[in-house]
C-alpha cells in the first residue's frame, strides 16, 4: 500500500524467543522476510526488539519506509 510518499508492507513473523537473543545480541544484525505482495524485504534486526514478548516475536507486522526506502515505522498489523 503506498500513503503519499510512504509505502507500507505487510509481512508474519515467527520468531521464538530464544531464537531472537541472537538477533539481540548483535550476532545477527539483519532480518530478511517476504511480504505479502512478495516483495523481498530486509531490515536491521534492532526494529524488532520493542516487539518482543515473552514468546518471541510472532504475528502480523506492518514495515513503513519513505520514497526512498528508508525506515519509519514497524508496528503490530491486525
Amino acid at each position: 500500500m503506498i500513503r503519499g510518499q510512504q509505502r507500507q508492507y505487510y509481512f508474519r513473523l515467527n520468531i521464538p524467543q530464544d531464537r531472537f537473543l541472537r538477533y539481540y545480541r548483535g550476532s545477527a544484525n539483519s532480518v530478511q522476510v517476504i511480504s505479502e505482495c512478495g516483495k523481498s524485504l530486509r531490515f536491521p534486526a534492532t526494529r524488532l526488539r520493542p516487539l518482543l514478548t515473552q514468546h518471541g516475536v510472532r504475528g502480523r507486522f506492518c514495515l513503513t519506509v519513505d520514497a526512498n526506502n528508508r525506515f519509519i515505522s514497524l508496528q503490530a498489523a491486525d
